[in-house]
C-alpha cells in the first residue's frame, strides 16, 4: 500500500504546474521547468521544478533543486516550507486542501478531466467525513432563517470544513452547511458549502460564504441537491 506522503506527493507532481503557479507565482515557466529565486517564492531564477517526466526516479515531475541553497524535494516539501508548516502532517492537510480547491489554471481537456476527478474525490471524501445536522449549528442556522424541517438525507454539518478567501489568504477552517450534490444515479458528483459563524446561527463573516466543491456544471446535466422525489407539479 502506498505510503500517504507519497501519494499525495504523486498527485500533487500530476498538477505541478498549478502548484507552481499558486505557491510561486513570482516565478514563470520556462520549458518544461517552473523558474523562482527559491522556495519561499523570492523572484529569481536559482530554484527550478520540473513539470514533467516520470512518476519516481531521475527526472520525475515535480522535484525541485535550489542550486543556491542545495535544497531539494518533491511538491510536498515545497508546501511544507513555503507554507512554513512545521510538520509533514500540516504540509499534508495543506495539500490536500490545495487539491481539493483546484486552483485555478487554463486546462487542456485531459487535464481538466483529471481535475474534475479530484474535486469529485475531494467532495466526496468531505461529504463521508460530515455527521447529522441535528443539534448543530447548521440546525440552528436554517431554523434562524425560518426553516424548521432540517433533517433531509441531503444535507450533514461538518466543524471544520477548510475555507480560503482567496490565492494568498491563509486556510481557516470553520463549521459549515454541507449539501449533497447527486446525478441522476444518485452518486454523489460535488458537495456545496455554507460556511458557518462560529458563535451565531449566520453565515461566517468571511467573502463567499457559499461555495461548491465538485465539477456538476457544464456538461454534468441532471445533477442538483436533492431533497425528495419530484412529481408532475413541484
Amino acid at each position: 500500500m502506498e505510503n500517504p506522503a507519497a501519494e499525495l506527493a504523486r498527485r500533487l507532481a500530476a498538477h505541478a504546474e498549478a502548484v507552481c503557479r499558486h505557491y510561486l507565482s513570482k516565478g514563470r515557466r520556462q520549458g518544461r521547468y517552473w523558474m523562482v529565486g527559491d522556495v519561499r517564492n523570492t523572484p529569481g531564477r536559482s530554484m527550478y521544478v520540473r513539470l514533467s517526466g516520470p512518476a519516481s526516479g531521475p527526472g520525475a515531475a515535480g522535484r525541485w533543486t535550489d542550486a543556491a541553497t542545495c535544497e531539494h524535494g518533491d511538491l510536498l516539501d515545497l508546501i511544507r516550507l513555503n507554507q512554513g508548516l512545521a510538520s509533514l502532517k500540516e504540509a499534508m492537510e495543506e495539500a490536500r486542501a490545495f487539491l481539493g480547491a483546484s486552483p485555478s489554471t487554463t486546462p487542456q481537456p485531459a487535464e481538466r478531466t483529471g481535475r474534475c476527478q479530484l474535486k469529485t474525490e475531494a467532495a466526496r471524501r468531505l461529504w463521508a467525513a460530515a455527521g447529522p445536522v441535528a443539534g448543530t449549528p447548521a440546525e440552528a442556522y436554517l431554523r434562524a432563517r425560518g426553516i424548521w424541517r432540517t433533517r433531509f438525507p441531503a444535507l450533514r454539518y461538518h466543524a471544520r470544513v477548510y475555507y480560503r478567501a482567496d490565492d494568498h489568504a491563509p486556510l481557516r477552517r470553520l463549521p459549515a452547511l454541507l449539501a449533497a450534490i447527486t446525478d441522476l444515479d444518485g452518486r454523489i458528483a460535488g458537495v456545496h458549502r455554507i460556511w458557518l459563524d462560529p458563535d451565531v446561527p449566520a453565515l461566517a463573516s468571511v467573502p463567499a460564504p457559499k461555495r461548491s466543491l465538485g465539477p456538476h456544471l457544464g456538461p454534468h446535466l441532471g445533477q442538483g441537491v436533492r431533497f425528495g422525489r419530484a412529481s408532475r407539479d413541484l
